[in-house]
C-alpha cells in the first residue's frame, strides 16, 4: 500500500502549541515543510513561513492553504528589512531557510556566502531585537570537516572542506556568540543527511536517496562518487522535527548557545543503502562508478549524547523503517502507476 500524505502522528511537544506563535524560514523546502505540518497538526496559534522558492514547493503545504493558522510569506532572508517583519509577534524561530549542497557551494561561494552567512546573521539580528524566545537554526555535519574520528563530538571538529561547511561553521559562531553576548537562546542542529517525505529528487544538487529511487524506479542505475564504501549516518526527517520542537521549546539553560548532532547513531555505507533501494525497487541495475567529488567527506557517524541529555532528543525511526516510508511516500507522489 502506498503512503498518501504521509504525516507524523507521535507528539514530541510537552507544551500546549496554541499559546505560541513560530516562524520557520525555508518552510515550503523539504524539513521546513515537515516542520510545518507537525505544528499545524498540533495546533500552533500561528505558523508563519519565509521562502524565496528557490528550493521550495507550494504543494508541500498544500493541504494547509485554507487554513488561517498559516501565513505564507514569499520573501528572501538576504533582505534585513523582510527578516525584520516576518519575526513581528513570533516566539519562536526555525531557520531552515539556506543554499545547500557542498558542490553547489564550491560552483557558487559568494552565493552560498549571501544567503547562508549573511542571511544567517539578518535572520539572527532581526530575532534578537524582536525578542523571539528561542532561535533554533540548521547547521550540518559538514563542520567536521577534515576531522576523521569516530564518532562525531560536538566539540571536536576540523578544518571546512567547502564553503558550504565555513558557512555553517559561521552560523554557530555567530549565534553562540549572541548567547554568549546578548543572553539570546539558541540552538544549532548540525544535520546528518536527512531524508524523507517532500525530499525532491530534481536538479543538479538533489541528495543521494531521493537520487537513488528516482533512477532505480525507472530502472536506471545510480553513481557512486568513488567506491560506495563511503559512510553515512543516514537519519529520518521525523527526527529531526523532532529536534526541532524539543530545542524550540527547550528550557534548560545549559543548552544554548550550542551546536548539536542530530542523527541516529549508526552508520550505513552507500553501497549497503544502493542495495536496500536496489531490491525494494525491484531493479538489476547495478551502480556506476566515478571518480570522488571534492569536498566530500568519506566517513560520517554521530555521538547524539550531548542532545539526548540536554534537550531529551530521542530519534524514534530507524532508518530501516525510514526508508520505507519514504520509498512508498516517492512512489505515490512520483510513479502512482507503480503501485
Amino acid at each position: 500500500m502506498l503512503i498518501d500524505n504521509w504525516k507524523i502522528t507521535t507528539n514530541y511537544h510537552d507544551k500546549d502549541l496554541s499559546n505560541f506563535s513560530f516562524l520557520i524560514t525555508g518552510g515550503a523546502g523539504f524539513i521546513g515543510s515537515n516542520l510545518v505540518q507537525y505544528l499545524l497538526n498540533n495546533g500552533a496559534k500561528l505558523v508563519r513561513v519565509l521562502d524565496n522558492m528557490s528550493n521550495g514547493y507550494e504543494k508541500n503545504l498544500a493541504q494547509f492553504e485554507q487554513d488561517s493558522r498559516l501565513e505564507f510569506i514569499i520573501g528572501d532572508i538576504t533582505d534585513k528589512n523582510t527578516c525584520l517583519e516576518v519575526v513581528k509577534g513570533i516566539d519562536f524561530v526555525s531557520h531552515q531557510a539556506a543554499l545547500g549542497s557542498v558542490p553547489r557551494s564550491l560552483k557558487t561561494p559568494l552565493l552560498t556566502h549571501e544567503a547562508n552567512s549573511t542571511g544567517f546573521l539578518n535572520m539572527l539580528t532581526a530575532s534578537k531585537d524582536a525578542g523571539v524566545k528561542t532561535f533554533v537554526y540548521a547547521s550540518s555535519s559538514s563542520v567536521y570537516g577534515d576531522n576523521i574520528e569516530m564518532p562525531k563530538l560536538e566539540d571536536k571538529t576540523g578544518n571546512p572542506l567547502s564553503p558550504y561547511a565555513v558557512s555553517k561553521k559561521t552560523n554557530e559562531l555567530y549565534a553562540k556568540t549572541f548567547n554568549t553576548a546578548y543572553g539570546m537562546q539558541t540552538i544549532g542542529l548540525r544535520y546528518f543527511n536527512i531524508f524523507g517525505p517532500n525530499q525532491s529528487p530534481n536538479g543538479p544538487y538533489a541528495a543521494v536517496i531521493p537520487l537513488y529511487m528516482n533512477a532505480l524506479l525507472q530502472n536506471k542505475a545510480g553513481k557512486f562518487f568513488g567506491d560506495g564504501e563511503q559512510s553515512r549516518d543516514f537519519t529520518f526527517v521525523e527526527n529531526a522535527v523532532q529536534a526541532n520542537i524539543k530545542a524550540m521549546l527547550c528550557q534548560n539553560k545549559e543548552a544554548f548557545g550550542e551546536a548539536y548532532n542530530i542523527a541516529c547513531g549508526y552508520k550505513t555505507s552507500v553501497k549497503e543503502l544502493y542495495e536496500v533501494l536496489k531490491n525494494a525497487a525491484e531493479s538489476d541495475k547495478e551502480a556506476e562508478i566515478h571518480p570522488p567529488r571534492t569536498g566530500d567527506i568519506r566517513d560520517s557517524l554521530a555521538n547524539i549524547d550531548k542532545a539526548k541529555n540536554n534537550f531529551g532528543y530521542n530519534p524514534e525511526i530507524s532508518i530501516k523503517d525510514g526508508l520505507e516510508i519514504t520509498l512508498s511516500w516517492f512512489k505515490n507522489e512520483f510513479y502512482p502507476a507503480l503501485g
